[in-house]
């Protein structure tokens, strides 16, 4: 369960509030682990609220050759399909910066949930611990492609996802123990279907968002409608 001590919650006007805000906040995460360790490991999100934040981000000054990109989870569907979370971040952003692209490290969830997560988990193992996870929040309290419900092995850094009540059923995704190493976790949570999600995290409920124990901090950055 996450540790409401290191939950920071940041209430704010509208959507795009939440997206500048985020947009800084990678930003600032960014140039601190760059001036401390010359690299910044970051784990994107899928989701609208995401892309926005995203976007701004695409004209920013910042040493882009130093940013590692990861993804939090990935949809098995072929590598172009426009579904793809790794597809919206290159579109709205990435394409447009100077990030090296064997710097950005897809998820190949086309071969499949199993084969996928087993690539992949490597490639996380020695990344960690991130600097900075972007997640967003369900109306279930999902986050990734962690489900309600849904159990994988407590050991794992990435799992294979099946009968994910959202379609498509299969994906791959970083699992709670990957997500807590990080640095820092910054979850964007936007619009009135998302109000009671946040209720039952804060009342303590046993959601997949509070299996995830950043290192040092959490962040949720809240529009009107998704504060309770």
């Amino acid at each position: 369960m996450t540790n409401d001590q290191n939950i920071h919650w940041h209430p704010l006007p509208d959507a795009a509030a939440v997206a500048r805000n985020a947009a800084s906040r990678i930003l600032a995460a960014g140039a601190e682990a760059i001036a401390l360790r010359g690299v910044f490991r970051l784990v994107l999100a899928g989701g609208r609220t995401p892309e926005a934040a995203y976007r701004l981000l695409a004209g920013a000054d910042t040493d882009w050759r130093r940013w590692d990109i990861y993804f939090g989870d990935e949809r098995c569907l072929p590598v172009n399909d426009p579904v793809r979370n790794s597809v919206m971040a290159a579109k709205s952003w990435l394409d447009q910066t100077g990030i090296p692209r064997e710097q950005v490290h897809i998820i190949p969830a086309e071969l499949g949930p199993i084969e996928g997560a087993r690539l992949y988990a490597p490639v996380v193992s020695v990344a960690l611990p991130f600097d900075l996870a972007i997640l967003g929040l369900g109306e279930d309290g999902h986050t990734a492609s962690l489900f309600p419900g849904h159990h994988h092995p407590s050991d794992s850094l990435v799992v294979p996802v099946t009968g994910s009540p959202k379609l498509p059923a299969n994906r791959v995704s970083l699992s709670a123990k990957a997500l807590s190493q990080t640095r820092q976790a910054l979850v964007l949570v936007t619009g009135k279907e998302k109000q009671r999600a946040v209720t039952e995290w804060k009342s303590g409920k046993k959601l997949p968002i509070a299996g995830v124990v950043p290192l040092e901090r959490l962040d949720v950055m809240l529009d009107a409608e998704a504060g309770p």
